[in-house]
């Protein structure tokens, strides 16, 4: 029998191959269910367009380079990219610059559902039937830049040096590239017995957790700062919370460590699944405080901090009826089953993942009103440029 900790590493190996949000069109697919990121990255339009305000302009031609770090696959990170290279088109022709032909990376897991992203890209605009910038953003129907999509873990190198203008990456970093370590092992201090996240846990699990978002969004640090221009900018927004304590998570507390943790005991409990099964599964999630995202932009010391604030972004259930408990409930499970779905496929397989998102529908239709009332996602916004 292969020593824990080998499988804990095979583990997190799989993470960076398998991780994704629900891909395609079905009703617990990311595209379905990114509203309310959509309406969070709305209200904070005013925080990106003043960091892209800080870019330099170069010579018009030199193409200008977009990257959407965790774009995931519906249509927010086409519409956050058209804002940036429309904002940017305004500025270059304010100075009475022509603007430079734009580039976009969408960039995600090699897991991520590209295709459908792809699919909801509009056509390319024109260029060589003499149509000027100005007409082809009149037909709001078509894009002013050329698309890639770039498959690789940001928190490694992933472009070439001094190539990137803008970084944007939303609701991404607080995913971790692995379950931190001794979270998943019997013999460690910091092993999560009967929890299937960090909220609620010991101290020891709170700091392996913590540990682990450094040391990756360090490693994010490090490789955009290669990659990044002189004079370029990065817009970051992560899940963050406003307690000091790390075991209190929030809104992502509320979301995986209450009714997606309780359904996991009734499995549990009807004999479905063993509790050393639920132990050895944990949610690679940890929403930073400030001055746990400060620490580590300020131990790098590559970027100057701009901007950096917690952002009260708001519930991540968007219903048409919220006394309508059973919608409450179906939208709550819809919304773990997206983020988290396919790594509990991965773990306990097809057939008992449908019966854990059951339960958690069933639970937070029980709890609807609480669930509307107390739902609340606080956000890490940070806006940085070299130092």
């Amino acid at each position: 029998m292969a020593p824990k900790g080998h499988n804990v590493a095979v583990s997190n190996m799989k993470l960076e191959r398998m991780l994704s949000m629900r891909g395609g069109k079905g009703e617990a697919s990311y595209a379905n269910n990114s509203q309310a990121q959509a309406q969070h990255a709305r209200s904070m339009l005013h925080l990106l367009r003043e960091a892209l305000d800080g870019v330099q302009l170069e010579l018009p031609e030199v193409p200008f380079v977009v990257v959407d770090l965790g774009c995931s696959c519906g249509g927010n990170t086409i519409y956050i990219v058209d804002v940036v290279i429309k904002h940017m088109i305004k500025r270059f022709e304010a100075l009475g610059f022509e603007p430079p032909e734009f580039s976009a990376f969408f960039s995600d897991l090699p897991s991520n559902d590209f295709n459908t992203l792809f699919q909801l890209l509009p056509p390319l605009a024109n260029y060589d039937g003499g149509i000027s910038m100005e007409e082809c953003l009149a037909t709001d129907n078509h894009r002013p830049y050329f698309a890639a999509g770039v498959p690789g873990s940001f928190y490694r190198r992933l472009f070439p040096a001094r190539s990137i203008n803008v970084f944007y990456s939303a609701f991404s970093l607080h995913w971790l590239s692995q379950v931190p370590e001794g979270v998943l092992d019997k013999r460690s201090t910091a092993y999560n017995k009967g929890r299937v996240f960090i909220h609620g846990a010991n101290e020891s699990t709170a700091h392996a957790y913590r540990k682990q978002f450094q040391a990756d969004l360090a490693g994010f640090l490090r490789a955009r700062s290669v990659e990044m221009k002189r004079g370029g900018s990065m817009f970051l927004v992560c899940l963050g919370r406003t307690s000091v304590d790390p075991t209190d998570q929030g809104g992502a507390g509320l979301l995986f460590g209450t009714h997606f943790q309780d359904a996991w005991d009734d499995l549990v409990q009807e004999s479905l699944i063993s509790s050393e099964k639920r132990d050895s599964f944990n949610i690679p999630v940890y929403a930073p405080s400030l001055q746990d995202f400060k620490e580590v932009v300020e131990a790098d010391g590559s970027f100057a901090i701009k901007k950096l604030e917690v952002f009260r972004g708001g519930s991540p259930l968007i219903v048409s009826q919220p006394d309508d408990s059973a919608e409450v409930g179906r939208a709550l499970a819809n919304i773990c089953q997206t983020v988290a779905g396919v790594l509990v496929d991965a773990h306990i397989g097809g057939r008992l993942s449908e019966e854990l998102f059951l339960r958690v529908e069933r639970r937070a239709t029980s709890h609807a009103k609480e669930l509307i009332e107390q739902l609340q996602f606080f956000h890490i916004v940070a806006s940085l440029s070299f130092a």
